[in-house]
């Protein structure tokens, strides 16, 4: 059995405070959030945290799942990349990552043009928020995850129906790696081939032989991401999402109000929850308004095949996939609003590569129409309704999006990567590509944080379908610039083979 904790952190509030403060929960879910995780008291404190490390006024989304710092090229060969009429020779295989709170990850890279930042911060997400969302060949990636190395970690086996001879750790995951950049690549006008014969012949095998497979849903979500509502009995649901069967439950030890409780669908306190499980925010009604967030914490496999993109200044550096896990330690956050009078807002924000932009969902859950202003354009939600703006945004662009209401500037950052440098612009192969300052979307109205005192706003990250820190995780992420070495490089002779996760 995992084991989950939930916390919960709430800001109390009187019945005067009504649309400029509930405004703040968008400023305040960085603080929010560490604090309930502080309330959890376990080792993955640090977790959601660590993925959105923004200055101050910067705003970051996640969906939940893991977060993970990448530690290098640890089982590899190499590959050569025939593109544009050049010919470089780079390292191909399996990437280490450390998971925040404890546990394991082995991944590859999906886009063989992209850099990769020593010591980048990664956080688990959708597929349709990174250059995947359009791959046709994606589903064929994860058969390719699923049946060759560290899944199959019996290489004689492995070599011989791929008619490989004899296959090495270095050259299983060389050839693995190959055949995933073929695919994700595909579109791109590149040609990649494995150095050693055996992983070439594994990197033909697989690529041959695989299949369409349906994307693995995340680790963990909490469906919604944000909830506001008028204090009228319990405040949800939120729907609990994991791979495992059944978690058990630890309520906060410590919260803003020791009177406000995380319990299930007959009232009684949450101490268990399974797949699918409901949760609700007990307020007793002398809390007329104010914000919480609900984070849930589990200790769990992460399935293979799920993406993991760079986030903060990290967020250009080489989307990755998983292809195999530790029991890891993985988290979800979901934001509550609530006020009995006037509107009552959650908004949230994703990377839409669907739409090249950033999409923001704002649900007005009050009695009164909520206005706002997205990239310097006023936008208003009447009571009880809806509604999303997309904001374009070019590739490979970081960016920053100002978002205000009364009382409060914000703005939301991180870089689009929903295409492979491939299929866009080729990159300079020199050996450095840099990103200066990010360009602002829509004006520059959020302006800076001094001012933030007052409102709180139900940041909800992004969709849980599942994005995230969405975050997701679905996600805008923080990030303004990155400044990433190019991987293309002859690797260091001193990679040590490792058996798979």
């Amino acid at each position: 059995m995992s084991f989950v904790r939930t916390a919960v952190t709430v800001v109390g509030g009187s019945a005067t405070a009504r649309t400029g403060r509930l405004l703040a929960a968008a400023l305040i879910a960085p603080t929010l959030l560490a604090g309930g995780l502080m309330a959890a008291a376990t080792p993955a404190a640090a977790a959601p945290a660590a993925a959105g490390q923004a200055a101050a006024g910067e705003q970051p989304t996640w969906q939940g799942g893991a977060i993970a710092t990448l530690e290098g090229l640890e089982t590899h060969g190499e590959a050569v990349v025939r593109e544009d009429g050049e010919e470089l020779t780079t390292g191909a295989g399996l990437f280490e990552m450390a998971v925040d709170g404890g546990g394991t990850l082995q991944t590859y890279g999906t886009d063989v043009d992209s850099a990769t930042q020593d010591q980048a911060r990664y956080g688990e997400t959708d597929w349709d928020q990174t250059s995947l969302h359009d791959n046709r060949h994606a589903g064929k990636i994860l058969w390719i995850l699923r049946h060759s190395y560290p899944q199959v970690n019996d290489l004689q086996a492995l070599a011989k129906s791929a008619g490989a001879g004899r296959l090495s750790p270095e050259t299983a995951a060389a050839g693995t790696q190959v055949a995933i950049w073929r695919y994700s690549d595909a579109d791109g006008g590149v040609e990649i081939e494995a150095v050693d014969p055996a992983a070439e012949k594994l990197a033909d095998h697989l690529q041959r032989k695989a299949r369409t497979m349906a994307e693995p849903r995340a680790s963990l979500s909490l469906d919604p991401a944000g909830v506001a509502e008028r204090p009228e009995g319990r405040l949800g649901p939120v729907t609990v999402r994991t791979g495992d069967p059944s978690a058990a439950l630890s309520p906060a030890s410590r919260s803003a109000l020791r009177d406000v409780r995380v319990v299930g669908p007959g009232g009684r306190p949450a101490t268990s929850v399974r797949d699918g499980g409901r949760l609700y925010l007990d307020v007793p009604p002398k809390h007329r308004a104010g914000t919480a967030a609900l984070t849930v914490q589990a200790a769990a496999k992460v399935p293979v095949g799920r993406a993991f993109a760079g986030v903060g200044g990290h967020a250009g550096s080489q989307t990755q996939i998983l292809a195999g896990s530790s029991r890891s330690t993985v988290s979800a956050t979901a934001d509550v609003s609530w006020d009995e009078h006037g509107a009552v807002p959650a908004v949230g924000a994703e990377k839409d590569c669907a739409e090249s932009g950033v999409t923001f969902t704002v649900t007005n859950s009050g009695d009164r129409t909520f206005g706002f202003r997205v990239a310097g354009e006023g936008h208003e939600v009447a009571a009880k309704r809806s509604e999303k703006v997309t904001v374009p945004v070019g590739e490979d662009q970081a960016y920053r999006i100002p978002v205000s209401a009364p009382g409060v500037k914000k703005a939301f950052t991180g870089v689009l990567d929903c295409v492979t440098r491939s299929e866009a612009a080729r990159p300079d192969m020199s050996g450095i590509t840099t990103q200066s300052q990010p360009a602002t979307v829509g004006g520059s109205d959020a302006g800076s944080t001094s001012g933030q005192d007052g409102g709180d706003l139900a940041e909800t990250g992004a969709s849980n379908t599942p994005v995230i820190l969405g975050i997701a995780v679905g996600l805008v992420v923080v990030g303004a610039v990155a400044v990433l070495a190019v991987r293309r490089r002859r690797p260091d002779d001193g990679g040590q083979p490792r058996d798979g996760v």
